[in-house]
């Protein structure tokens, strides 16, 4: 019982699903009726309004014409007018031609010779009606024969009046219109030519023959007021109004044309039952296609899952992927190869070499190299490094490994790149490097720190034996009577300079001993005069030795500094003996360097002056050769430690000064000094008041 319940329950679900996929199904089928009906409605909706604009477009055209041949037949008049002034000017030479000019063109109500004050000489009328102005009289439209008259004698060609309706007998009436022309000989003006004309009759002497069954043409005013009229007008909705501006001198009309809906042209009825069969056919096209719709839909989702995977899996790799054909031409790239060079897919697809993300420099290698490796079929697995350039001009170095590319036919189509990244590996080797050279040289130092003690210790000793000797020897000196004059003082100004120099000796062992020992220095206040003084006979020697003159500028306003005495004073010394050590000269050096100073013209100035900012005041210390100068790749290691340019030197004296400068709150820079020559500063906190 129960297998039959659990049989009979999956028998309705699968009814339940076929149902519903049959209903999905007859919706399609609905919604695709109703679409091919909605085409059908709207194909026969585009034909008539085609159809509609032809009418419409013909019957612009039709207005056109009429308003050219209306200005034609006006034109034409004029120049009879002016023919019937061209022979002998005598009432019965003008009243013959005229008569038959009003016979002949029906349009023309009334033609009048007038004098120069418009006054009426001969008239003729027309013979198929009764006298137009038999009611009111010629005086009541005088002021718009004045005016017409007025302009065509201003204007000296053949003008127009407004409209204007006369009224007859009958009961009935014209809109008439006035044209007035000058009459002159030899240039002067002796009449005017006055023809009267009926808007009807000029629409049906001048349009009539035009018009087509089923149209009608009117004259109208601008605000659409009907002045005359020809033609059966047209009624309903179906029609069709054209309107065209027929400009006279004087006036302007406004030519209405009107045409109702004709029988339908062949053309569209043929399109709409093309596009119906046409529709029909796609139907069944459908209907065919219908049928493969499942299982297109059923592989196409699969394939569409299998790419998303494969997109997914590419994208989220960090390893770049470049795809080339046989030609060299890149055929794939994935978003970490585009990430890693900073150019869109699009820019690098079908892009052959040089590639643009090579550096400038190292194309043309790259080039031959990849002629090369791409020559053949079995590349090397194992990779090679090379170095990529990102948009921005940045280069990186990769680690590139190819392959050959073989397709699901086993045919070669070209190569695939693994590329990686190691600009991060190769910073962290570079991180490693500088740390082994920063220990190697803290180790350095810290034995430097460990000789400075055991000296400092060891020289102590001696150095105060010297003093000893050198204070024994000025007692000896005191109590002894035979030496006198001039070299028995400049001995004891020795002896003495040496028990001074011995004494400061061992303030300086002092001094970098509780330096390296990081112990607290003394900071007294002290003269920028005194610190000078107490440095230049060492100064002074050596600079007689080089052949340097030594220049001292202090301000007369520069203040007492608060410094280590000793220290300051070795910080001095060591910017003097390098500044006039870079004004050295050898005889190489005369041939390498034409543009040394001469003997006379090297000067080592040791300057002074005062500064203060809005927090505190300071004394600037200055030391200015006229050496070569200090070139850019120097200037970048200058004060790194155990760097020299000396064979001699240990590279400590700059770094030391620095040290010593920054410890007391000061700065040591440098600057080129023009022409030559380069000038170190340091500062030093002014001592309070």
């Amino acid at each position: 019982m129960s297998a039959f319940f659990t049989h009979l329950r999956s028998r309705l679900h699968r009814s339940w699903r076929g149902r519903r996929h049959g209903a999905q199904r007859w919706a399609l089928w609905v919604l695709l009726v109703a679409l091919v009906a909605t085409l059908l409605a709207t194909l026969v909706w585009l034909a008539g309004r085609y159809e509609s604009s032809q009418i419409q477009s013909r019957l612009e055209r039709d207005a056109a014409e009429i308003v050219t041949d209306i200005r034609a037949g006006l034109t034409r008049n004029i120049q009879s007018f002016q023919a019937l002034q061209s022979g002998e000017r005598t009432l019965e030479a003008w009243n013959f031609p005229a008569t038959d000019l009003l016979r002949e063109r029906r349009e023309l109500m009334r033609l009048e010779w007038r004098n120069e004050a418009l006054d009426v000489v001969a008239q003729v009328g027309t013979p198929y009606r009764s006298p137009v102005f038999e009611r009111l009289g010629r005086g009541s439209v005088q002021a718009d024969i004045n005016l017409a008259c007025s302009t065509a004698r201003r204007l000296s060609g053949a003008a127009y009046s407004s409209s204007y309706f006369v009224p007859q007998s009958d009961g009935l009436g014209f809109e008439m219109l006035d044209m007035c022309m000058p009459i002159t000989v030899e240039g002067r003006l002796v009449g005017y030519t006055v023809a009267t004309y009926s808007l009807q009759d000029v629409l049906a002497e001048l349009v009539g023959k035009q018009l087509a069954r089923g149209q009608s043409v009117a004259f109208t005013e601008a605000d659409g007021t009907r002045l005359a009229l020809h033609g059966t007008p047209s009624r309903g909705n179906r029609v069709y109004v054209a309107q065209q501006l027929l400009d006279l001198t004087g006036n302007t009309l406004v030519l209405r044309l009107e045409s109702r809906l004709g029988l339908p042209s062949l053309f569209p009825n043929v399109l709409t039952a093309l596009v119906g069969a046409l529709t029909l056919a796609l139907v069944c096209v459908l209907y065919l296609l219908a049928r493969d719709m499942r299982r297109r839909q059923k592989v196409e989702h699969d394939l569409g899952d299998a790419l998303a995977f494969r997109k997914a899996m590419e994208d989220s790799v960090l390893t770049g992927l470049r795809a080339r054909d046989l030609q060299g031409r890149i055929t794939y790239v994935n978003q970490a190869f585009c990430r890693m060079v900073g150019l869109s897919a699009q820019k690098l697809l079908n892009e052959s070499f040089p590639s643009s993300y090579w550096p400038p420099e190292l194309a043309d290698a790259y080039y031959q190299r990849q002629k090369i490796r791409l020559a053949g079929h079995n590349l090397p697995r194992e990779g090679h490094e090379s170095v990529f350039m990102r948009q921005d001009g940045t280069r990186f170095p990769v680690l590139i490994m190819e392959a050959p590319l073989i397709n699901a036919a086993g045919l070669h189509t070209g190569w695939m790149s693994a590329i990686l990244d190691v600009s991060e590996q190769r910073h962290n080797e570079e991180l490693s490097r500088a740390s082994q050279d920063r220990l190697q040289a803290t180790a350095r130092l810290a034995m430097v720190g460990e000789m400075a003690s055991l000296l400092s210790h060891e020289l102590n000793q001696p150095l105060a034996a010297i003093s000893s000797y050198a204070v024994g020897s000025l007692n000896l000196l005191d109590g002894t009577a035979t030496l006198h004059g001039a070299v028995g003082a400049d001995l004891q100004l020795a002896i003495r300079r040496i028990a001074d120099q011995a004494e400061r000796a061992g303030k300086v062992i002092k001094s970098v001993h509780n330096f390296v020992r990081r112990r607290d220095q003394a900071h007294v206040a002290v003269a920028p005069q005194t610190l000078i003084d107490a440095i230049m006979p060492l100064v002074s020697l050596q600079a007689q030795k080089l052949g340097v003159t030594v220049v001292i500028d202090i301000d007369a306003g520069t203040t007492q500094v608060r410094c280590d005495r000793t220290m300051v004073e070795q910080v001095l010394l060591n910017l003097a003996r390098n500044g006039m050590q870079a004004m050295q000269i050898t005889a190489p050096d005369m041939l390498q360097m034409p543009d040394m100073p001469e003997v006379s013209s090297r000067v080592l100035t040791l300057r002074v002056r005062p500064g203060s900012s809005p927090l505190k005041a300071w004394v600037e210390f200055a030391v200015i050769d006229q050496g070569v100068g200090i070139s850019a790749e120097i200037a970048g290691k200058l004060f790194t430690p155990f760097f020299t340019t000396r064979i001699e030197g240990m590279g400590l004296g700059l770094s030391l000064c620095r040290t010593v400068v920054e410890q007391h709150g000061g700065l040591l820079d440098f600057q080129a000094v023009l022409p030559r020559g380069t000038m170190f500063t340091f500062t030093l906190p002014a001592a309070e008041p």
